[in-house]
């Protein structure tokens, strides 16, 4: 049996039927002949089975129906299952762009990557002409760029994961295993074309404001970044100073996310003093972005939090 070019693994919990279906939609538009694809539908323990909708598609699409356990245990079904030479993240009420993502198609074909970094889009992308980098290590891109954390981001071989899965039970699980999947590949090409369009629903993952959930993100955003950082002092000294960027920009990232998810400045202090004691506080001195840079410097000062806390803006008020 010819082994498909692309699996396309798709999760789904307790969406709308009719967006799921859009999302097969949009990878049965692509240009790819039925056997150079494979649609895996994982649907994580639903209250209610989409199956009778997806009859339709026939043999188009493989469902499993699964005991509700969360993406990551959903991802990893996924990969278990999947044959294609290479796999794309889709979440089920997200789309990809016919154009542009064809374009991302036509880099496998031809340049055979080991991974396609591509944008997203909110707004359906439009039709234009592509910039694509020079093919570079992912060790080199992470060193040089801010990464996006989804995994929905990249197009990559299935050979490079090795045994490199999702963590269980974690929430914003793809900010762990991505960067770890950028460290295994050799050729990266990155492109501009605006593939994969985003859809947020309240009630997401994203969106879910309740005050457990809240805690709950911010500790487990704090365990990546303390296991990233293990990770990094046992790494080779390329791959080291590749994740030392990220794990400085995650831990931007979570502290901007404590002030603006509790307004509570002792909560802020216990937190830094927390990644003081793991060597992850001041941040690390480094011109990264404009951004990072005036972070950094308003944290490593009381007068500096208090401005912090003062002009980011509340979680209700993104």
């Amino acid at each position: 049996m010819e082994k498909p070019l692309i699996s396309f693994i798709l999760t789904y919990y307790n969406l709308p039927v009719k967006m799921l279906c859009e999302c097969i939609d949009s990878i049965m538009a692509l240009s790819l002949r039925p056997v150079e694809r494979e649609i895996i539908v994982v649907d994580d323990g639903s209250e209610t089975s989409p199956m009778n909708d997806l009859l339709t598609y026939g043999g188009n699409i493989i469902y499993v129906r699964q005991e509700n356990k969360g993406l990551s245990e959903a991802r990893n079904t996924g990969i278990q299952m999947a044959r294609g030479e290479y796999l794309q993240f889709v979440d089920g009420d997200d789309l990809l762009v016919q154009a542009a993502y064809e374009h991302c198609i036509d880099l496998v074909r031809f340049s055979h990557p080991e991974m396609v970094v591509f944008n997203f889009t909110h707004s359906g992308g439009e039709d234009k002409t592509y910039q694509d980098q020079e093919i570079q290590s992912g060790t080199d891109y992470m060193r040089n760029h801010n990464i996006r954390g989804t995994a929905c981001g990249y197009l990559f071989q299935r050979a490079i994961l090795g045994n490199l899965r999702f963590t269980p039970g974690i929430l914003h699980e793809d900010e762990e295993f991505t960067p770890q999947l950028l460290l295994r590949a050799e050729g990266v090409c990155v492109t501009d074309a605006e593939a994969y369009l985003y859809r947020q629903r309240p009630g997401s993952i994203i969106t879910d404001s309740h005050v457990r959930q809240k805690l709950r993100r911010l500790n487990d955003a704090r365990g990546i970044i303390s296991r990233l950082n293990i990770m990094a002092d046992r790494s080779p000294a390329g791959d080291r100073t590749a994740l030392q960027r990220r794990i400085a920009q995650l831990t931007m990232d979570y502290l901007y996310n404590v002030i603006r998810q509790t307004r509570s400045r002792h909560y802020l202090d216990r937190k830094i003093e927390e990644l003081r004691r793991e060597g992850l506080f001041p941040l690390p001195d480094r011109n990264y972005t404009t951004k990072y840079v005036w972070f950094r410097r308003l944290t490593n000062s009381q007068a500096g939090r208090t401005i912090l806390l003062r002009i980011i803006p509340h979680l209700s008020n993104p």
